[in-house]
């Protein structure tokens, strides 16, 4: 994410990139004041994936009630028609060694209010439209609470996975379990080294309904505020494509780039960050009517060299590929490409789930992700969402006062 203040005419004589630690923060400021003080503040957030819409949130949620806000969100090809819309969506704290991530609990939490905010909104708005009654379960819809199953595959590193869910999350316990009781969870399971770890409170989210319905909690959000003070706020989607920053010149206050793998495309970012593209294909799988074997409705999502997102009883996800130095971000898949990603994912999914091999593949989407620098503390994908969405709002709007707030420099570990 990456934020630029106005004016666009200093592009390139007096924009500087602030740095922390060893490398450039995700904020590039412009050195410029006529902002400040205004009574009204027009935002443009690039990108409405899982990064996007947090920020739409949270500039909405901390913005000053006196101020008239306006937050346009431009995305070329919608919202969630990047690689947030096609993740495997397993929302959990945990690095691969079962080991909590940097500044987990919080991030933690964050998420899961996030997930909240979207939820209720659904439903609030559908109840509206069926006269009071929701027609279907949107925690559902949005959200499988089933918890992630992950099998220990190897004995290299089942030592320090057991002490590591020794010190697990309250809000998201870590359960050692052999292989009967991980048989009971999710029937059929392998589990090579009679060891599995069960993230009971961890959450399959399905990303398109879910960034769906945070886009209608930012509208509920700006009506509701609008209706309680001075200042209106508003919020706006437009199907727009931006090929360089110039295009909004003059326009906003601020501009939020949360384009992803995208960004590195615009040519004023381009070389100036530290990402890597990755391309990763998914592959969907239907059981067929005439095969009984439906997955229980309890059972949980699985992570191992590949993973399992569980859809519903008929239908699941496996993924993903790892297309490094990628620049094709079409959600299209070709059939060689699908192909290709059946021949890596199909043998490392059926070696812990090998009924899989009777399911039938019906599909594939893909998605270029923005890979960060590798540090030793885990990677930083979905679970940063939401708490990153909010730094990033209340950095711009601390900057719209003339602040720069000392939590945002300092939210980059050092590398």
């Amino acid at each position: 994410m990456l934020s630029l203040h106005s004016n666009f005419s200093v592009i390139g004589k007096t924009s500087q990139l602030m740095r922390i630690g060893k490398h450039q923060s995700p904020v590039v400021a412009f050195s410029s004041s006529s902002h400040l003080h205004q009574q009204s503040l027009r935002y443009a957030v690039l990108g409405a994936g899982f990064a996007g819409l947090s920020v739409a949130w949270h500039l909405l949620e901390h913005s000053p009630i006196e101020l008239h806000i306006s937050i346009d969100v431009l995305d070329e090809v919608g919202i969630g028609g990047g690689a947030s819309g096609v993740s495997g969506g397993l929302l959990h704290p945990y690095s691969p060694k079962v080991k909590p991530l940097w500044r987990a609990a919080e991030c933690w939490e964050e998420s899961l209010k996030l997930l909240r905010i979207a939820e209720t909104a659904i439903q609030t708005k559908e109840s509206s439209f069926n006269n009071g009654e929701i027609a279907q379960s949107s925690y559902e819809f949005i959200a499988r609470r089933r918890g992630i199953l992950r099998p220990a595959v190897s004995l290299k590193n089942m030592s320090i996975m057991n002490e590591n869910a020794q010190t697990s999350l309250a809000s998201c316990r870590i359960h050692s379990i052999n292989e009967d009781a991980a048989q009971i969870l999710m029937p059929n399971i392998c589990v090579p080294s009679n060891l599995a770890f069960h993230m009971q409170g961890a959450i399959n989210i399905h990303p398109q309904p879910y960034l769906e319905a945070l886009y209608v909690a930012c509208e509920a959000l700006a009506t509701d505020m609008s209706s309680v003070g001075p200042g209106e706020k508003e919020i706006n989607f437009h199907k727009k494509s931006i090929d360089n920053l110039l295009q909004l010149e003059g326009e906003y206050d601020a501009v939020i780039v949360c384009l992803g793998a995208r960004s590195t495309f615009l040519p004023e970012l381009s070389g100036r960050l530290p990402l890597r593209t990755c391309r990763g294909v998914t592959a969907h799988f239907h059981l067929p009517e005439n095969i009984g074997e439906e997955i229980p409705e309890h059972s949980p999502s699985i992570l191992s060299d590949a993973w399992l997102a569980i859809q519903n009883p008929r239908n699941l996800h496996v993924g993903s590929t790892w297309d490094w130095k990628s620049c094709n971000y079409s959600q299209k898949v070709s059939m060689e490409e699908a192909s290709r990603a059946l021949e890596e994912l199909l043998p490392k999914a059926s070696a812990v789930y090998p009924s899989l091999r009777k399911w039938v593949f019906h599909g594939a989407s893909a998605g270029l992700r923005a890979m960060p620098p590798l540090t030793g503390l885990g990677s930083r994908g979905l679970l940063y969402h939401a708490w990153l969405g909010k730094l990033m709002a209340q950095a711009v709007i601390s900057c719209d006062e003339g602040v720069i707030p000392q939590e945002f420099t300092s939210w980059r570990p050092k590398l």
